[in-house]
């Protein structure tokens, strides 16, 4: 079984439908694939429902835009309920947090040259409830500042940047408390990708599960090295932590990111869903 727990759709800042996610993950040959919009479960119905069609498994899902020691990082949340109450609460302040540091960040591309408006980054961004940095990276790109998303992050948008702004994201502890109050369970993405290594640690990691029950860790990601894989792989098996694979699929909104590119084992899968079971969430229906 070909499973793969980690895409995006234009719901948030993917390029596919939630419907054409689906039906390239059926071309792809993946039975199962989880949706994980950024901050926002508005995609999982039509996604559920192209599923059920095309034959693929679509476990609803969600990435939390999540803070440690004051750097963002980000969290899985495999099988929610989506009408609990703390989480929707705490989603949707999270993305009035994404929509409150755009004209910021308009403002300051603007002062570093680059002619973009606020309204240009909302018509890129459509009906999608989560915006983000890669809406306004689109609008660079359209406008011939720069070649693609990769360059823009770089150039003008990453921490340090002339573009970056800082937004509200919620505590990593507490993110991890409200997936399982909603019956979720919930697993670190990309844990050392990016540099998030020098914030989440092994002490971190370690924290998380012995104090909050972190059910698992995304091992195998395209921002992770050969050497990094073996040991987060190894530090999952001495900590009880589900280990998972993914290719953080964006569409064309990142390179390298072919869906299924890396795929979680079918023991791993079948253990979150005992646990989301466990828990009273939602494995299918939304």
């Amino acid at each position: 079984m070909r499973i793969d727990l980690h895409t995006h759709s234009a719901v948030s800042d993917g390029t596919d439908s939630p419907t054409g996610l689906v039906m390239a993950a059926a071309e792809a040959r993946l039975q199962v694939i989880a949706l994980t919009d950024h901050d926002t479960f508005d995609g999982l119905p039509e996604a559920i429902a192209a599923g059920q069609r095309f034959g693929v498994r679509v476990l609803p899902g969600v990435e939390v835009s999540c803070n440690q020691g004051g750097t963002e990082v980000h969290l899985l949340g495999y099988g929610c309920r989506v009408s609990d109450e703390a989480l929707g609460a705490e989603l949707e302040l999270i993305r009035k947090g994404r929509g409150g540091r755009l004209a910021r960040m308009v403002a300051a591309l603007r002062e570093a040259g680059l002619d973009i408006t606020v309204d240009e980054v909302l018509a890129r961004a459509g009906s999608a409830p989560s915006i983000g940095r890669p809406h306004v990276a689109d609008v660079m790109i359209a406008k011939g500042y720069v070649a693609d998303r990769d360059e823009a992050f770089r150039d003008w948008l990453d921490e340090g940047r002339p573009g970056f702004v800082r937004r509200y994201s919620c505590d990593l502890p507490r993110a991890v408390d409200l997936i399982h109050g909603a019956g979720g369970a919930a697993v670190l993405a990309h844990p050392w990708g990016r540099g998030a290594e020098s914030v989440l640690t092994t002490d971190v990691i370690t924290a998380l599960a012995r104090r909050h029950g972190l059910d698992g860790i995304e091992v195998d990601h395209q921002n992770h090295t050969a050497e990094q894989r073996s040991l987060l792989f190894d530090l999952g098996g001495r900590l009880g932590l589900i280990r998972t694979g993914s290719s953080d699929y964006h569409g064309t909104g990142k390179k390298d990111h072919a869906l299924g590119c890396n795929t979680t084992r079918e023991t791993a899968y079948r253990e979150l869903c005992i646990r989301i079971q466990i828990r009273g969430g939602e494995l299918y229906r939304v």
